[in-house]
């Protein structure tokens, strides 16, 4: 379980990119978060994975302090950060392995771990190569192998689908929801209501730094008695939160 409880983010001391904001994330959940671009979605984010610290609050993963247990909370974290573009001058299996080694994962398990997922995603040739040939859907594909390459129960995704193709995008949803009916966690953030729509069991709406709604959808669509339109739906509830 994620529980965030009163946190609050100020940049430059006049800015509040997250405000006094709560918000309880069960097991075995896919939680979609989603807001305009600026209403705090990546801060927020990288809170919860320990990037930044809040100027107040608390933040468990797993009854584990991101603060005061860092190391121990990270460790159970898969984090997909919104920038594919990291450490380019390493080749896709150097990459891995510097994570990998991160996590202390032992070099045999790793391994069949590292093949099994590039396996997956179409990259066995692509390993050898240094990331800085890559597409960005290559990049971002190797950003999730990186990512799961030490089995951590709580996924933690910014935008993990964007650059994507179709059949890597649908690999990586049935990964989500395979891992969250295990009993684990994944929480993402997405500008796509209808991926929202098909993959999670509760959206998390974002404004201004604060959560304006936190629910099904089958909720926020009863709430507001709105059956179709998603995007419709959603600009009303952020119209609402003003």
């Amino acid at each position: 379980m994620i529980k965030i409880k009163n946190v609050s983010k100020t940049y430059n001391g006049r800015i509040k990119a997250i405000d006094n904001l709560n918000l309880d994330i069960n097991s075995g959940e896919i939680v979609g978060f989603i807001g305009l671009n600026g209403a705090g979605k990546t801060t927020l984010i990288k809170l919860m994975t320990g990037v930044l610290k809040p100027d107040k609050g608390t933040i468990t993963i797993n009854n584990l302090d991101i603060e005061e247990d860092s190391i121990e909370a990270k460790k159970i974290i898969g984090y997909i950060s919104d920038n594919p573009n990291m450490f380019l001058r390493l080749t896709g299996f150097e990459y891995i392995n510097f994570i990998a080694d991160v996590y202390d994962v032992p070099v045999k398990s790793r391994k069949k771990k590292i093949y099994e997922l590039a396996d997956k995603f179409h990259l066995l040739d692509q390993l050898d190569k240094p990331m800085q040939s890559y597409s960005h859907g290559t990049r971002q594909k190797m950003m999730v192998i990186a990512t799961l390459v030490h089995d951590p129960k709580v996924w933690i995704l910014d935008e993990p689908l964007i650059g994507l193709d179709p059949k890597s995008a649908l690999i990586l949803k049935n990964m989500m929801i395979e891992h969250a009916h295990s009993g684990n966690i994944v929480f993402f953030s997405t500008h796509v209501l209808e991926v929202a729509e098909k993959l999670c069991d509760k959206v998390a709406i974002i404004n201004k730094g604060k959560i304006v709604f936190y629910g099904t959808l089958e909720e926020l669509k009863s709430k507001y008695d709105q059956k179709d339109d998603l995007e419709k739906l959603f600009l009303e509830v952020i119209d609402e939160s003003i």
